[in-house]
């Protein structure tokens, strides 16, 4: 991996963490935001309850992203980032730029998605 492709994929990842971040501060103001309303109805509240588990739903994916985001992070520093941690191969350039905080390969990946890693 050349110095501009690792630039730009340590970019990606921080970009990613700082979106992600910035959905967490956004969806906690919210639902602290949604207890103090004073809704009247009965639909009012049944929708605010369910836009908060819909968040919070969100929020645990985007928690799990981050932790991804923040493993492929230190990967780039300690040199290991782009090898599938299943198999030790290098991943193709192609999965990383789609998808940079990946932690394996693509037939390591669909292996998991089965259930046999």
């Amino acid at each position: 991996m050349t110095k501009k492709q690792h630039d730009l994929l340590r970019k990606k990842l921080q970009d990613k963490r700082r979106a992600l971040v910035a959905a967490y501060v956004t969806n906690k103001n919210y639902g602290r935001d949604t207890e103090n309303g004073d809704t009247q109805d009965i639909a009012d509240k049944a929708t605010n309850a369910y836009t908060k588990e819909f968040l919070y739903s969100l929020s645990n994916t985007d928690r799990n992203i981050l932790q991804l985001v923040d493993e492929a992070l230190e990967r780039l520093k300690n040199g290991t980032f782009g090898v599938c941690l299943e198999c030790g191969e290098k991943m193709i350039p192609k999965r990383l730029d789609a998808v940079p905080w990946a932690r394996h390969c693509i037939v390591c990946q669909e292996r998991e998605e089965k259930g046999l890693l």
